[in-house]
């Protein structure tokens, strides 16, 4: 008589495979949705500092200046940061978006999964690329839910123009 070799797996060897697949990803979960929200952060915060400079470098290509402002529709400055960031050209030069005046781009905000404040008034830009504000203006950008991690992004524009990026913890 011939002894037949089974091809396949037995029942029990799959149970075993998908359990050990289930208890790695079990503990796979929490660091991965850490790391999604750390890319989000850093992803807002990469297209914020694109936004300052876009705005700054047409302030100095227009000789007029630009800026960038909370914007919930996209097409003018309403101050709603949470709900997305406006960049626009500033052709009459007096540091406030006018009905005439270009939007460069907008970009709306995820607000399930980022929030950002910003300041009261518009980060504007004069003709040589250096901040309107007397004082320095400073956006911050944390996850919904944050953990322990350092997840808080401030970004600084000084009177230079000169945007900068530090981390701290969330609160």
């Amino acid at each position: 008589m011939k002894l037949r070799r089974s091809n396949g797996f037995t029942l029990v060897e799959l149970m075993v495979t998908i359990a050990v697949v289930a208890l790695l990803a079990a503990m796979a979960f929490p660091n991965f949705q850490s790391t999604i929200r750390a890319n989000r952060i850093a992803a807002a915060g990469n297209e914020m500092t694109g936004l300052l400079s876009l705005a700054r470098s047409e302030a100095v290509r227009n000789k007029r200046g630009g800026g960038v402002c909370g914007s919930s529709t996209g097409s003018s400055c309403d101050g709603a940061w949470r709900s997305g960031m406006l960049a626009w050209a500033d052709v009459d030069g007096d540091g406030a978006k006018g009905a005439g005046e270009a939007v460069l781009r907008f970009v709306a905000v995820s607000a399930d999964s980022v929030t950002v404040t910003g300041p009261a008034a518009e980060v504007t830009f004069d003709a040589r690329g250096r901040r309107r504000a007397a004082a320095n203006q400073q956006i911050t950008l944390q996850p919904v839910k944050c953990g322990s991690d350092p997840q808080r992004r401030t970004l600084s524009v000084n009177a230079a123009g000169q945007i900068t990026s530090t981390k701290a913890a969330c609160q």
